[in-house]
């Protein structure tokens, strides 16, 4: 089963063009972001200076990739339905379970390696941009690897929690569109909130978990109390398996 997935996700040309512009997103975005703060780093304000994280800027650019791996992960799903070859692929394996755990087993370990080599890239890259005209980050001090390596986790787990959100909607759009008002329209729904319900609500938004596990200072661009990384990564974590439990449930009872 695992094969088969495998197969069907390396075969189609969605996988191939939705990892490309993820990578020349992630990368491109970080480059402009250090070459930009390098060139202006000589007229940077003390506060500015005193709250700089080399390791997030050079990051910058997965919180744009995280689009692209969201769309992949509903592909991966509701490309099947739309086309109707979900209905061969239960007809040779019924049991929907294991189809599904398969799919998210072949998807996660891809978008991990995938993140991972962007994550380290777009760090490396970043810091030699750096080099010379502003503060650089390496990875032996002090939480600047958890960062990195948070980074191309976040991106896998979010990825994963796309590809649940399309076993439950089934529909290419609908899940896309879901996916993308979780990602995107909450938080700026919670920041109109008044502070005390948004001092509440920011802290679980996917987003802004991403933000934490990619910086490496403690401060944060909210004023928001924010869960500490490995505890913000264990609550997305439960996003994700929430929405593949239910998409799975969903998935067995429902026609083809």
């Amino acid at each position: 089963v695992l094969r088969s997935e495998w197969t069907k996700m390396r075969s189609v040309r969605s996988t191939t063009w939705s990892l490309v512009v993820m990578f020349v997103l992630s990368i491109g975005i970080g480059i402009l972001a250090t070459a930009t703060e390098a060139s202006r780093w000589s007229h940077a304000s003390l506060k500015d200076r005193i709250l700089f994280d080399p390791t997030s800027l050079s990051l910058t650019g997965l919180l744009f990739g995280q689009l692209c791996i969201g769309v992949l992960g509903v592909i991966v799903m509701s490309s099947e339905y739309g086309t109707g070859t979900i209905r061969a692929t239960l007809a040779a394996i019924p049991n929907r379970r294991l189809v599904l755990a398969a799919k998210a087993g072949v998807f996660t370990a891809l978008a991990l390696v995938i993140g991972e080599i962007i994550s380290f890239l777009s760090f490396y890259i970043g810091q030699g941009f750096l080099s010379g005209s502003a503060p650089q980050a390496t990875l032996g001090q002090p939480g600047v690897l958890r960062a990195v390596i948070g980074g191309g986790l976040y991106i896998a787990v979010l990825g994963l929690f796309a590809l649940g959100l399309a076993t439950i909607i089934r529909h290419t759009a609908g899940a896309i569109t879901a996916f993308a008002t979780v990602l995107l329209i909450l938080p700026l729904i919670s920041q109109a909130l008044p502070s005390s319900i948004n001092d509440v609500i920011a802290r679980y938004l996917p987003a802004n978990i991403g933000v934490v596990m990619m910086t490496v200072h403690s401060g944060f661009r909210s004023d928001a109390p924010m869960f500490s990384p490995w505890a913000g990564f264990a609550v997305l974590c439960g996003y994700s398996a929430a929405a593949l439990l239910v998409g799975g449930w969903m998935m067995s009872r429902r026609d083809a």
